[in-house]
């Protein structure tokens, strides 16, 4: 490998960023190579920038630094945040081997950013002593070596779904908000809009680049596929839904849906529909009554029980049913479906009607058609000045019960609470459930729902009252399970990118069901193997992390 070899490769594909990342065998092997090749390591940071022609240096950005405030502070949840001794971004996964290497060797704390949209600090942790920000890693590109298509961890989702569908017409079924950074949600196992109809968007990860350090230290590029030859599936297995921060530095994913043929990149990915059409039914809470609340929630969860199985009518139907709080004022139901199906009208009509029977309060109801990527690159969580937040999660089986309903009622209708709250219903289960609970990380596979309890607000110093109302409310609502959803015939646990520390805590989880079962079930023996097969010595760990 030469680096006259990888100067010529980059420059037959045009010498632009994403170009230079279309990783075949040469510049796979680059990537692995070890540190201090100085043939490779020059020829690695060349041709990313189309003015300049070099691949910028990995910047190491320390507290004196004017970068460093910016660099600390991308984190979502305001009640963490960042204090490491230097941020180090990077552009390649050779930087990322130096970044981590380094770190090993100075016996510091690492853990890795790309959009910064951690719930909980797992990342914004004090001890953490080296941040690697991987955002400016965002490339997204057609690997024809592999037949799939290759994004880097930094980018951000509302990126890769512009520029898969913009150059080719597919996409992934990846999550609702455009701002979340690629290399933690599909970790995670990811979902969203598409989920029902084409699975989740690790049911489509053919590939993962990670950055690993072995027992001695040393730190080193693997590539992990799916292909049942491959020596390090299982490490790709892990990275289906294992979480993030666990096994290493994730740097590339590559995504082809395991069934699709041929070389022609447009037929590797689902495509999305050309149109959407959107619905929004709007309670205001002085209009709702215990009972309208119960009747809506309940037909919610009724109608999701019914029809979540693979193949129903509604199949490209995803909505999210916003439980908003007295102070946010409203309760509102918000869907959309493939507006281009010649029922479409009358599919979502009878949702509507389905969710609104036999609700007394008065509403608001509005449609409308988009383009489907206009629609998508729509972020709906924009929370202002109230970036600190509390969040849980849990996975439905079923709809709640009415002790639940209540609950929840009993809770959100509290006119003396002033934070913004909210518990959000996401559409669920389709295609998703198609996949077996061991084929990934990913166990959650016969739920018809996913429940995001959340809370925000401005003031630092009352932290520990709206953690403490958001405590109370779940608790509340699993109240029969010991404060947390115990898998059972209506709950399946809980949900790995809303992570939640106080699942470890017997205060606020008395279930005596260990938190690693509710994130991962049966799954969880084997995750500790593959962390004791390639992270050896804990390098990369966490409050939720895997241990061997």
């Amino acid at each position: 490998m030469s680096r006259r070899g990888i100067l010529r490769t980059a420059t037959a594909l045009g010498g632009t960023a994403a170009a230079f990342v279309l990783t075949g065998a040469e510049l796979d092997r680059a990537a692995a190579a070890p540190l201090g090749d100085s043939d490779i390591d020059k020829a690695v940071d060349v041709l990313v920038d189309p003015v300049t022609g070099v691949l910028p240096a990995a910047a190491t950005v320390t507290a004196s630094d004017s970068r460093y405030l910016d660099l600390v502070s991308r984190g979502y949840n305001g009640r963490f945040a960042a204090q490491p001794d230097a941020v180090r971004v990077v552009h390649s996964t050779r930087q990322v081997v130096a970044a981590v290497g380094d770190a090993v060797r100075a016996g510091k704390r690492i853990a890795v950013r790309s959009g910064g949209h951690c719930l909980d600090g797992l990342v914004d942790d004090p001890a953490v002593r080296i941040l690697i920000d991987v955002s400016e890693m965002n490339a997204v590109a057609y690997d024809p070596a592999r037949r799939a298509f290759m994004v880097e961890a930094g980018a951000m989702l509302g990126h890769v779904y512009r520029t898969l569908y913009l150059d080719w017409g597919v996409t992934v079924p990846g999550g609702t908000c455009p701002t979340v950074g690629v290399g933690g949600h599909v970790q995670g196992g990811g979902y969203g809009a598409m989920c029902r109809q084409h699975g989740s968007v690790v049911d489509h990860l053919y590939a993962v680049e990670v950055v690993v350090v072995d027992a001695g230290g040393t730190a080193r590029a693997v590539v992990a596929t799916s292909d049942p030859g491959d020596p390090n599936r299982e490490l790709w297995w892990a990275h289906t839904g294992g979480g993030g921060g666990n096994f290493g530095v994730v740097t590339r994913y590559w995504f082809r849906t395991p069934a699709a043929t041929g070389t022609d990149p447009a037929g590797l990915l689902p495509k999305p529909p050309a149109t959407l059409l959107k619905a929004t039914v709007v309670w205001k809470w002085a209009d709702l009554t215990a009972d309208s609340f119960a009747a809506v929630v309940r037909n919610h969860g009724a109608w999701h029980t019914a029809n979540s199985a693979d193949g129903s009518p509604w199949a490209s139907l995803h909505s999210v049913l916003i439980l908003g709080n007295a102070a946010l004022g409203t309760v509102t139901l918000s869907a959309q479906i493939d507006g281009t199906l010649p029922d479409a009208a009358a599919l979502m009509t009878s949702y509507l009607d389905a969710v609104t029977t036999g609700v007394a309060a008065a509403s608001t109801r509005t449609t409308a058609t988009s383009p489907w990527l206009k629609a998508t690159l729509k972020d709906p969580y924009d929370t202002g000045a109230f970036n600190r937040t509390k969040s849980k999660g849990a996975y439905l089986r079923r709809g709640w019960n009415d002790t639940q309903i209540s609950a929840l009622y009993r809770r959100l209708s509290d006119p003396g609470y002033d934070g913004h709250a909210s518990v959000l219903l996401y559409s669920y289960g389709g295609k998703a459930n198609t996949v077996a609970p061991d084929a990934t990380a990913m166990p959650q596979r016969d739920s018809v729902l996913k429940a995001n309890f959340t809370t925000y607000w401005p003031d630092p110093s009352q932290d520990d009252r709206h953690v403490g109302w958001m405590r109370g409310l779940y608790q509340e609502v699993y109240a029969a399970t010991g404060g947390v959803p115990v898998p059972n015939a209506a709950n399946d646990g809980s949900y790995i990118n809303y992570p939640d520390v106080d699942l470890t805590d017997p205060q606020w989880n008395a279930s005596g069901v260990p938190w690693q079962t509710l994130y991962y079930k049966d799954n969880y023996p084997r995750l500790q193997r593959v962390k004791a097969a390639w992270d050896p010595g804990n390098v990369f760990h966490h409050a939720l992390s895997v241990t061997a």
